[in-house]
């Protein structure tokens, strides 16, 4: 199993333009968002609460984030996201439409932002090439926000090291080049 400075190192590959990592400070929030509406409405009976497919997949990415080896990081990004499912769920009580409307209507929009990132960086999102990123945007955009508070700043000159610094990438320049 890969541990986080691993992955954020592969992510950060893809993720160097400034304008890519700050879409991603609000798409990123708002699949999360999205997905738990969208899970939260599929529950089950299990001793005596009701479960939501929501709580299961969110203490997945709990385990798998506490699990990566930066406990700091990995408690931050699983409470970020504890909380935007929590958020969630009060919205999948709605009617039907209401439901799919705040779900699929976020989930399109947090898309949207980071394609519209992507554009900029030059680069196709790290999923295609590995889905486990999936996992790691919310890592990154996490470590990210709390690099700029002055966490972590060894893990962050090994990312940089790495991937290189963020910049701004003009339109006709090839992506990787500064």
């Amino acid at each position: 199993m890969r541990q986080a400075d691993e992955l954020l190192i592969q992510y950060a590959h893809y993720h160097r333009d400034r304008r890519n990592i700050a879409t991603h400070f609000v798409g990123i929030p708002l699949i999360v968002f999205a997905v738990g509406v969208l899970l939260a409405r599929a529950r089950f009976p299990l001793g005596g609460m009701e479960l939501s497919a929501a709580w299961v997949v969110a203490a997945g990415a709990t385990a798998w984030y506490l699990t990566r080896g930066q406990l700091v990081l990995g408690a931050v990004v699983s409470t970020l996201t504890l909380a935007l499912v929590a958020l969630g769920h009060g919205l999948a009580d709605g009617s039907t439409a209401s439901w799919l409307a705040w779900g699929v209507g976020v989930f399109v929009v947090g898309w949207v932002l980071q394609f519209i990132g992507h554009y900029y960086e030059g680069r196709k999102p790290a999923f295609v090439d590995d889905l486990i990123g999936l996992l790691v945007g919310p890592m990154f955009v996490t470590a990210e926000a709390m690099f700029a508070l002055g966490w972590g700043r060894a893990l962050r000159a090994r990312i940089e090291e790495a991937a290189g610094p963020t910049h701004l990438r003009s339109a006709g320049q090839p992506a990787g080049s500064h």
